[in-house]
């Protein structure tokens, strides 16, 4: 433990930290897994609801979790992209 102690981090603090992994390591890939699938469904459409694209991609981009269900409840447009074809 002396390299902890060398970078200050306290071997409780530590063990608490992996303690909380089960429910940190679950909750980062729902959020990076949204962030992409809102960002990909953002450029696809290219029209979005309330906001311009732009802005629902820096609100997807900064708002961590809430950013992308916030677009995927008020800004997500019905209307598909000119790439698909249907």
């Amino acid at each position: 433990m002396d390299f902890l102690e060398t970078i200050g981090i306290d071997a409780e603090v530590l063990e608490t930290i992996i303690g909380l992994l089960p429910f940190i390591i679950p909750l980062a890939i729902i959020q990076y897994g949204l962030v992409i699938f809102a960002i990909v469904d953002i450029i696809k459409k290219k029209q979005t609801k309330n906001l311009s694209p732009v802005a629902w991609l820096i609100i997807t981009l900064v708002v961590n979790m809430l950013g992308p269900i916030l677009y995927f409840i008020l800004g997500r447009s019905d209307t598909v992209g000119d790439d698909e074809d249907f």
